[in-house]
């Protein structure tokens, strides 16, 4: 009998290790929120893909008519260029929609690209096998004006037939934008950085070590630049690129307190439908 009475007091101890192993830890994170009274329209790559970007911006609109009253806000997270067939389509269109509503540009590595390529024959160069072939395209200069000039003469072509409000409108684009918890930006920031020190390099360019980061930061990512097969959702971040140009399908998140929901544009057979996705807390 000894022995059985002091059996009872050795089992908590048994299991402790459970006890901790599922304890919570730490005081558990709120979910990031935009400011009350706001929604926000954030839309991945677009590369040229003016016919995307048009069913995505009826499909905004159609949402946003249809919500409950707010302070709506669409942020195109840059690479509005290249790749694509259309990208002089896709930056008028930005423009005209920034002329209607509340729309504001962020600064992708394609944009900073472009625009330097106008200066600097190297850049011209490097600009033209990622994809400004289609861009210097899609702005008027003909094939084989194309095809057989220096990249001196296409420096000049294409500076020509860049539109000035087209080069006012890149040029004037942000790098990132806070919106309560949130942050927006084209590629992601460099983990553990202040949002005030980050360069502008990382934030049109970095992949790693972003990417694999999967301790908190100061802000909720959302980003594009890195091209997933299905919008890519982590604790820290969300990556919308999902490769419109070669895929088909350009993805548009929307926020709106504590909710994240989606609208797609999709290609398929031939044309062009909407997909919506459900509330993700």
């Amino acid at each position: 009998m000894p022995r059985m009475a002091r059996f009872p007091m050795r089992l908590p101890l048994m299991f402790e290790p459970l006890r901790q192993m599922f304890r919570p830890r730490g005081p558990q994170r709120p979910l990031p929120a935009v400011p009350p009274g706001t929604r926000w329209y954030a839309i991945g790559d677009i590369h040229g893909r003016l016919d995307l970007f048009e069913a995505v911006i009826d499909a905004i609109e159609q949402d946003d008519a249809r919500a409950p009253a707010a302070e709506s806000t669409v942020v195109l997270l840059g690479d509005l260029v290249d790749r694509g067939p259309d990208s002089a389509g896709v930056v008028r269109r930005a423009r005209e929609w920034q002329a209607e509503r509340r729309v504001r540009l962020l600064a992708g590595n394609h944009e900073e690209m472009f625009l330097y390529a106008l200066e600097d024959v190297a850049v011209l160069r490097h600009f033209l096998r990622h994809g400004g072939r289609e861009t210097a395209l899609s702005y008027g200069i003909p094939r084989a004006d194309y095809d057989k000039a220096s990249l001196e003469e296409l420096q000049g072509l294409l500076a020509a037939a860049l539109p000035d409000e087209d080069r006012r409108f890149l040029s004037a684009a942000k790098n990132y934008i806070v919106a309560g918890d949130y942050l927006f930006v084209h590629a992601g920031i460099a983990p553990q950085v202040p949002l005030d020190e980050q360069e502008a390099h990382h934030l049109r360019w970095i992949r790693e070590p972003f990417l694999d980061h999967a301790e908190p930061h100061d802000h909720f990512v959302v980003h594009g630049h890195t091209i997933t097969e299905t919008i890519d959702e982590r604790s820290n971040r969300i990556g919308i690129d999902t490769g419109a140009y070669r895929s088909g399908c350009l993805t548009a998140l929307v926020l709106e307190g504590t909710t994240r929901r989606t609208i797609q544009a999709v290609e398929r057979n031939g044309s062009v439908i909407i997909e919506h996705g459900g509330h993700r807390p």
